[in-house]
């Protein structure tokens, strides 16, 4: 019989406080098998990450294991000794962490920093490490491999820089990989390609992988099983196919509940987010830790004793922590799902032809050189925004998307174009030109939540301050009743008032955001990646108390996301932006049936489904996203095109393709001719 290579048996973690000891994972028993990819999902403060650590005995000096074992290779992981530990971190375990800077030292080069991983586990030469070094670079699909192993860490991208920790972990060909959020910080299409690559480098080196992430999409075409987490505990584990085909916890189906599926549309068939919040570990319930957010919770029953795991099939693979597992009706529809009317747009409130934004870097100062040098942020956009309609701006890193935001907040002014705003010319405003009216009718939702509030100040007064700012209510007294009745609007309790931001988790952080946005009763929001920091239930939560306002207040919303998913549930209408260009824009339906543009098409492939279902076409891009400082000659994506040898001569190359119209609303600006555009299949089915 083929024994586990992790094996975690009724694990608990207590971390010691000076008031309390404070249980943060409980009875947790988890195996992974030899060459087997085991997920390990749930919400921020669950415990996946403590899990994580407690594997590699690097516990913070609170935390301690205070029953169960982990036994890896059969090994007792809490009877070796520090040497013996210091042995098997990084040789026999491996970690990748979420922010890949924080496994790189800036001072040195890469190779460097490959070959000490090395010198310290194995005995070789300076000429083998470098080797074997470089072959990993290879293996990891890394460009230039030589220039790469020469480079510092900051001369690389974010994928780049992930990719190296990917290489750095597997040197020593661990039996063990933990991969903690490795792609929550990467573009769609580099989580691609990191996702391709973590697969097959566990096939080719037979390494096992523990893989954490809140992205269930991403565990379904990582993993062979999954255990999902909620308040410190395993609440459902099984084989994939089970898990996602069969879901047997409440909180399993909330999370599918709460993301935006295929099918989903947030009129007719809304995400449904999971009510309340992830309980603080001194709080949890009595019985069920799910039971005050479980719309199945019977009183009595599941409030009663300590839930136990336990196998719910005849293979004793697929084991679930609930009380009613037998007696709840899986395939009924959620009651919550009500159905609403589109919000018909209204006329054109912005108008923007011909924009451009070009930045001057002086070669002198950054270069060495004399030769001034032109960053091409925007190149030639046009596109309209009508009231109540919701804009969504998709494309990698460095397309433009930001940079365009910057100028519609008058935070940046255009080099050349026109952006009219409500018949007003604000292209060549900056802010501290634009009227009090005007700032307070074009505001913005940060990605960050956490960045955005004064840690100094309560939540109520930052509020009210932005009120008196827009000279909005007569007296104090007025404005702290319409503080108290935005509070009502992103559907917060009125005594967070007086909170401070610290007191307030990130969710809550975001809604505090969104009620300031609304303060001044804007026409126009721009959210720039509003739900990329936050848990899959809050983001729920948070896109449907936008869709609410939105509806309530007829405003135009520009969504500038990455999230493709998330794109499809919300917008109206996509602009597709690659290197400063709007290489496609139509409807959502549009966008999302072909024919595309070869870059809409990569991006589409790399949405994760968490769908078992779906069929997908893969297509990967290669290679990185060219620099707005010298950018390719002809097509902007031509580089990178997989669908280039279809177009005849050198024309890709040499001219810039004109933006055509295919039907109504849907243009595309691609050499790409109209035969082979009308034979694409979809990408997702």
């Amino acid at each position: 019989m083929v024994e586990p290579i992790l094996d975690i048996r009724n694990l608990s973690i207590s971390f010691s406080t000076r008031a309390v000891e404070i249980p943060a994972v409980m009875d947790f028993s988890c195996q992974v098998m030899p060459g087997e990819a085991m997920g390990l999902v749930g919400e921020s403060g669950c415990g996946k990450s403590t899990v994580a650590l407690a594997i590699l005995r690097d516990l913070a000096r609170i935390g301690r294991i205070t029953s169960g074992s982990i036994h890896f290779n059969g090994r007792d992981m809490a009877k070796l000794s520090e040497h013996e530990l210091r042995q098997i971190r990084g040789s026999e375990i491996a970690m990748v962490y979420q922010e890949p800077m924080a496994s790189l030292n800036p001072t040195m080069k890469i190779g460097q920093q490959l070959t000490e991983v090395l010198f310290i586990h194995e005995r070789v030469t300076k000429e083998q490490a470098y080797a074997r070094a470089l072959d990993m670079v290879k293996a990891v699909k890394l460009p230039d491999p030589e220039r790469i192993m020469g480079s510092y860490p900051h001369q690389l991208s974010g994928g780049q820089q992930q990719r190296i920790v990917i290489a750095m972990a597997l040197l020593a060909k661990p039996k063990l990989l933990i991969l903690d959020e490795p792609t929550t910080a990467l573009d769609v299409t580099v989580e691609a390609g990191i996702v391709e690559l973590v697969k097959e480098l566990g096939k080719e080196f037979g390494t096992s992988m523990l893989f954490i992430s809140h992205n269930l999409g991403l565990i379904l075409e990582t993993c062979d099983r999954v255990t999902v987490m909620y308040s410190g505990e395993a609440v459902e584990s099984g084989p994939i196919r089970d898990v996602f085909g069969s879901v047997r916890h409440p909180y399993t189906q909330g999370l599918f509940r709460s993301m935006p599926l295929l099918g989903t549309n947030r009129n007719s068939r809304p995400i449904i987010p999971i009510p309340g919040q992830l309980p603080l570990p001194h709080e949890r319930p009595k019985g069920c830790h799910f039971g005050p957010r479980c719309s199945h919770f019977v009183d009595g029953v599941c409030n009663v004793s300590t839930v136990a795991m336990r196998s719910i099939d005849e293979a004793n693979t697929h084991h679930s922590r609930c009380m009613r597992v037998e007696e709840i009706d899986w395939h009924a529809p959620p009651e919550a799902a009500t159905q609403t009317e589109a919000t018909g747009a209204g006329p054109v409130l912005l108008n923007v032809k011909g924009l451009k934004k070009y930045y001057k870097a002086a070669a002198s100062e950054f270069f060495g050189g004399r030769e001034a040098r032109t960053v091409k942020a925007v190149e030639e956009v046009s596109f309209t925004a009508r009231e109540a309609e919701t804009l969504a701006i998709v494309g990698e890193s460095g397309c433009g998307k930001s940079t365009l935001a910057k100028v519609l907040l008058g935070l940046e002014t255009a080099t050349d174009g026109t952006a009219r705003y409500d018949d007003t010319d604000i292209q060549s405003d900056p802010i501290e030109r634009r009227d009090t009216k005007l700032i307070a009718s074009i505001q913005m939702i940060f990605q960050n939540p956490f960045d955005t509030l004064n840690p100094s100040y309560s939540v109520g007064s930052q509020i009210i301050r932005t009120l008196e700012r827009f000279g909005i209510g007569a007296s104090r007294e007025e404005r702290s009743e319409m503080m108290l009745n935005l509070l009502d609007l992103v559907k917060l309790p009125r005594a967070f008032a007086t909170r401070m931001p610290r007191q307030l988790s990130g969710g809550q952080k975001q809604r505090i955001g969104v009620a300031r946005a609304f303060a001044g009763h804007p026409r126009m929001i721009i959210a720039d990646e509003p739900m990329s920091a936050l848990d899959v239930s809050v983001q729920a939560a948070i896109t449907e108390l936008l869709t609410t306002i939105q509806r309530q207040s007829r405003t135009t919303m520009v969504l500038i996301s990455h999230d493709l998913s998330l794109v499809r549930y919300m917008a109206d209408r996509i602009i597709v932006m690659y290197l400063g260009h709007i290489v496609e824009q139509g409807t959502a339906e549009q966008i999302f049936a072909p024919p595309y543009h070869p870059y809409t098409e990569a991006l589409l492939s790399a949405i994760p489904l968490a769908n078992s279902l779906a069929k997908k076409r893969k297509i990967v891009l290669e290679g990185e996203i060219p620099s707005a400082l010298s950018p390719p000659s002809g097509c902007p994506f031509q580089t990178r095109c997989h669908m280039k040898s279809k177009v005849s001569g050198s024309l890709c190359e040499q001219v810039v393709p004109p933006m055509r119209e295919l039907k109504e609303g849907h243009a595309m600006k691609c050499h790409l001719p109209t035969e082979i555009l009308d034979q694409m299949t979809p990408v997702i089915s």
